[in-house]
């Protein structure tokens, strides 16, 4: 009993906000892996002489790896604590992207940005560090949460002007070659800050609840728990939601992997498709953290649905909009709009699902949302192939945004039959 105190006097210190901007500077440089071969895209298609659908398939393959990598990487910080995954990173980003930089044909290309850079390299950066930030932090730790998964948004509003610069500037492969350099030299001593065990062993979710106090709509969630959800069989709430996740994250892709692409084919330029992107990514930061506290109050479903109308919104207005101004507001609002999407899925798994089984729920429902992002970014350009114009591929995300809106209103339709079943 003597540790109590001087072990929960280490949560909510000065030391775990240190931590806590370790950790948002690890996701912000490990990000990279995320979106810089959707800024070199157009390069890539020119220099392997491929289609718009082959250059896409780097993307899809970083996406799939990312999803897998973080299973693989929690269960390695699990294990061992968050440095042995965070090394392991920067390993897979260092070579990686050396690796890439130096590839002759589009398959070396390929599996580099797969196994290297998403599989091992960029997932050790962000759901390692997510868990390790729950550790640290009890009254603020939907906050501290928040703050963290900005990392990965921050790095899109970062990196692509950096990469667009010296891409133009150098070479895309020279670039490449500098990134992974910097990776390794950067995350290896920021890593080594983290080698402090948690103060405090994890605590289940519902006791937590229990002393922190629950909002009336986490109350209502929590009298849902039970062996079936919602009135629906566990494993059918968790497709239900993996469904939804992999057609919000479709139509979410479209804009973030093919702007900089569809910028250059309006006579733009690369680099202005790539502040495009900068500043979409850079409105998510804000959306994600505003989206936290809407969330506290309306519930996970209601600000997935707000989040996912909003969206399709944004979706649409590419269509009739391609003047360079208006492609610049039309990106603001796209960003602002679905930031607060996929953490979403997190809340409700956690509302729906019993504390004992969120984790492995969490993490699936999280995968589901990367692959929509990989399926999402190639089928744009299979679509853009097809037709030679990107118009086809806004109106394919918004249908699948559609299914993504249906899914949630049937969800809330058995919230609302059960409220009124008593």
């Amino acid at each position: 009993m003597s540790q109590i105190p001087q072990q929960s006097g280490e949560t909510e210190s000065a030391y775990a906000w240190l931590r806590l901007m370790v950790s948002l500077a690890l996701m912000t440089i490990g990000g990279v892996g995320m979106y810089c071969v959707t800024v070199v895209l157009p390069a890539i298609q020119t220099e392997f002489g491929v289609a718009r659908a082959d250059a896409s398939l780097p993307y899809t393959l970083t996406m799939v790896g990312f999803g897998f990598g973080g299973i693989l990487m929690g269960r390695i910080s699990d294990r061992f604590g968050v440095v042995a995954p965070l090394l392991m990173g920067a390993v897979g980003l260092g070579l990686g992207f050396v690796a890439a930089g130096f590839a002759s044909t589009l398959w070396q290309f390929s599996l580099a940005q797969g196994i290297l850079i998403g599989l091992l390299g960029t997932s050790a950066t962000f759901a390692p560090l997510v868990a390790d930030t729950s550790l640290w932090f009890t009254r603020r730790r939907g906050i501290a949460l928040a703050i963290c998964m900005s990392g990965n948004y921050l790095a899109g509003a970062v990196w692509p002007p950096i990469i667009a610069h010296f891409a133009q500037s150098v070479g895309w492969r020279q670039t490449y070659i500098g990134i992974g350099i910097f990776c390794f030299a950067t995350i290896v001593p920021l890593a080594l800050l983290l080698r402090r065990r948690p103060p405090v062993p994890v605590l289940p979710m519902a006791a937590a609840d229990m002393t922190a106090g629950t909002e009336p709509v986490a109350a209502l969630a929590v009298s849902l728990q039970s062996a079936r959800p919602l009135g629906l069989a566990p494993g059918t709430l968790q497709w239900l939601l993996c469904v939804a996740g992999v057609s919000c994250c479709v139509a979410m892709s479209m804009p973030q992997v093919h702007i900089v692409a569809y910028c250059s084919d309006l006579g733009f330029g690369a680099a202005r498709g790539a502040e495009m992107l900068s500043l979409m990514l850079g409105m998510g930061i804000a959306s994600r953290l505003l989206s936290g506290w809407v969330s506290d109050h309306i519930g996970g479903l209601r600000t997935l649905l707000l989040g996912s109308v909003l969206q399709g919104i944004a979706l649409l207005l590419f269509l009739p909009f391609d003047g360079l101004v208006p492609l610049y507001v039309v990106s603001a609002m796209f960003g602002l709009f679905q930031g607060g999407i996929v953490p979403s899925y997190a809340l409700i798994v956690r509302e729906y699902f019993t504390p004992q089984e969120a984790g492995a729920r969490v993490g699936t429902v999280l995968m589901a949302t990367l692959f929509g992002m990989a399926l999402g970014g190639w089928m744009s350009g299979v679509i853009f192939d097809w037709t030679g114009s990107y118009k086809a591929a806004f109106v394919n995300g918004t249908a699948f945004n559609l299914l993504n809106v249906g899914i949630v209103l049937f969800l809330l339709h058995r919230v609302r039959s059960l409220r009124a079943a008593g």
